[in-house]
């Protein structure tokens, strides 16, 4: 989820969940709605706020844009700040960081996808998924057959809109054999997973000789444990993106995918999928539609 914001500063802030311990709880503080399932922090709360949310917060400005991941840190110039592409709306922008950092690093820098190679996603339909695609089809010399795995029909049908060559309802077989009859028995050479658990295995199963697996992380909410005699046999590769942890690690690697983001948006190569902008009275509302599986593409909360 990400946040556009207009003004002459660069706010910083936290989208979390209320924990029964948190100063913010309903329990603590009458008056205030239910449950309410979403707080915005301007600061990084303390014990029992649970889990954090980055957002990725743009301002209309005349100097460089900051995009910052938010922390109870200052951003540092030096090393924090990229142009946003003229032909570039700040919505688009803020779509930018997350998905297609993660789409470029998971596609170039991990499985390192070279053209005319298949590749499958899964949570085709989400940010990410959909930044694969755009990534994969329209960067990668569009060359790349794109197989996309979703969880509805209509969700495959929006994934054949941004460029996937063919669909999988996964909800509805085995993705395995579905992608059986796409490709043949041979498979796929990459697979980018972001639901986990039993997709992650199907995807797995369904990669050729010296496949790749990227794991980008669990929305269906289960880890599956790696079958290492798979690895063996085909002489396949599994191996893990979390694109925030170069920021630490390598911020060389981090910076680069976010420029190349920056560049082939400008190029006009690849074009973020807006799903839904709320209001920031409405951020429940809008949490409630990521977690409900409503959603496609990026949710945007809009502070003006």
């Amino acid at each position: 989820m990400a946040v556009v914001a207009r003004g002459p500063w660069l706010p910083r802030a936290w989208l979390c969940r209320w924990g029964l311990d948190s100063p913010l709880s309903p329990k603590r503080q009458p008056g205030f709605p239910r449950n309410p399932p979403l707080a915005l922090c301007y600061r990084r709360a303390g014990p029992g706020c649970g889990r954090h949310y980055r957002a990725a917060l743009c301002a209309e400005l005349k100097q460089p844009l900051a995009i910052e991941e938010v922390a109870s840190r200052p951003v540092r110039p030096h090393e924090m700040l990229w142009q946003i592409p003229e032909r570039a709306p700040l919505r688009e922008a803020a779509a930018l960081p997350v998905s297609y950092g993660t789409a470029i690093l998971a596609l170039e820098h991990r499985a390192r996808t070279r053209p005319g190679e298949t590749v499958l996603v899964t949570a085709a339909a989400g940010a990410t998924g959909l930044a694969v695609i755009d990534v994969a089809t329209n960067v990668l010399q569009a060359q790349v057959f794109v197989i996309a795995a979703t969880g509805s029909d209509k969700k495959c049908k929006l994934a054949l809109q941004k460029g996937a060559q063919s669909t999988v309802n996964y909800s509805q077989g085995s993705l395995k054999e579905a992608v059986r009859k796409l490709v043949g028995s041979a498979g796929v050479n990459v697979a980018i997973d972001t639901v986990g658990g039993d997709v992650f295995l199907e995807a797995l199963r369904s990669l050729a000789w010296e496949g790749r697996i990227v794991v980008v992380g669990f929305a269906g909410g289960n880890i599956a444990s790696v079958p290492a005699n798979l690895l063996l046999l085909k002489n396949i590769s599994a191996m893990g993106l979390y694109w925030g942890r170069y920021k630490e690690q390598s911020f060389p690697v981090f910076s680069r995918t976010l420029s190349s983001a920056l560049q082939y948006c400008q190029q006009g190569r690849i074009q973020p999928h807006i799903g839904a902008v709320f209001k920031l009275e409405e951020v429940n509302d809008a949490f409630l539609h990521v977690i409900q599986r409503k959603s496609t593409g990026k949710v945007l909360i809009s502070l003006k």
